[in-house]
């Protein structure tokens, strides 16, 4: 199974970005988005972004991803 994350683009250098979710960063490569800007959101797959997605998507599927993660933690107990 795989999984991509929204993050925002916190920096930009070249076709090398960092994208941001609760605090934490991450480094992403940016070959497949055509002209990345800083503050965009874009969905990323094993350390690539593979498409861009506008900020009510984005922070919708945070929201999702971060009740799943309440939930299995109190499955966990």
């Amino acid at each position: 199974m795989c999984l991509a994350v929204p993050l925002r683009i916190s920096s930009i250098d070249g076709l090398e970005g960092i994208g941001e979710r609760d605090g934490i960063s991450r480094s992403v490569r940016l070959d497949f988005i055509k002209e990345p800007k800083v503050g965009d959101y874009v969905i990323v797959h094993a350390g690539f972004a593979i498409d861009r997605v506008d900020e009510e998507q984005a922070e919708e599927d945070l929201r999702l991803a971060k009740e799943l993660e309440d939930e299995i933690r109190k499955l966990r107990g």
